[in-house]
């Protein structure tokens, strides 16, 4: 299916390669315009990549991370936009120290709001992807990136609100991207015990807080984009002050990944559209005779 235009909304440089980076390249390839619109530049983020922690990074992560995330646009084949926004850091500590002056998550909801809206009326997606409630992980950027992305798309269709921001445009459908799903390890699990081999993330698992349940239970589409993990991969490393390739992203063998979980799980929260769950598609339900 080709023709149709998605924009997936992220708080920082490499989001976009951990959460929903295959989808977006398959669909790419398949002919449609994807977009990956950054809200922040990542600036706070800390140098995770051991090779990279060097004299001369530190002092320009700014510049390096729009290299980065240059690069992995690329690589995935997607359109690429940054909102500009400051990255306001993960606080630490008990009591946690307050937010940074100026920082995303402070600025106000209106501002950001009219950001995004202007992105989407300019770009005109069919269907925006973003993260839920508690935005993946209870990092401040990912959370306001669920508040702004949620207004965003109720504003952009209605010509009331920022009518300075472009001429109103009416978003089909917005998905919440799913990525830490319990059960996928569990799997994984079961094919290392099958083969008699140690799980390279056991450890991990058995950190999982299971009171939290498993999202599974809210996903409402899955994309087969196994092909596109290599890409989601490549992606990824070129954050590379961010991705340790040494880490539990890459410790489960890509065969194995395509073998036994080669899909991206998506909750449908939003649509303006006729469309039956489960799903296999994001476009399910929009017609090529409808909006462009």
């Amino acid at each position: 299916m080709s023709g149709f235009r998605l924009m997936a909304v992220h708080a920082h440089p490499d989001d976009e390669s951990s959460k929903g980076a295959a989808t977006t390249a398959r669909y790419a390839a398949e002919g449609n315009d994807v977009r990956v619109v950054t809200l922040t530049g990542g600036e706070r983020g800390d140098i995770l990549n051991p090779a990279m922690d060097v004299p001369g990074v530190r002092s320009r992560i700014h510049e390096v991370r729009i290299e980065e995330m240059a690069e992995a646009a690329r690589i995935l084949g997607v359109q690429h936009q940054w909102l500009g926004f400051v990255d306001s850091g993960l606080p630490e500590g008990d009591p946690k120290p307050p937010l940074p002056e100026g920082c995303f998550a402070l600025v106000p909801l209106e501002v950001s709001t009219e950001a995004l809206v202007r992105a989407i009326r300019e770009f005109r997606p069919h269907v925006m992807t973003t993260y839920d409630e508690n935005g993946g992980y209870p990092h401040p950027d990912h959370i306001r990136c669920h508040e702004v992305s949620m207004a965003a798309f109720e504003a952009a269709a209605d010509p009331d609100q920022f009518p300075d921001a472009g001429e109103p445009w009416q978003v089909l459908k917005v998905y919440y991207s799913h990525g830490f799903i319990r059960k996928r390890l569990l799997q994984f699990q079961e094919e290392y015990d099958r083969r008699g081999e140690e799980f390279p993330m056991a450890e991990w698992l058995k950190k999982w807080k299971t009171e939290q349940g498993d999202m599974m239970a809210r996903v409402t589409t899955q994309i087969t984009c196994g092909d596109y993990f290599p890409q989601r991969d490549d992606a990824l490393r070129a954050h590379a002050t961010q991705i340790d390739p040494n880490g539990s992203f890459f410790a489960v063998p890509l065969d194995i990944q395509q073998k036994i979980w080669p899909t991206e799980e998506f909750e449908l929260v939003k649509t303006r559209v006729t469309t039956s769950i489960p799903e296999s598609d994001l476009f399910a339900g929009i017609h090529k005779d409808g909006p462009k």
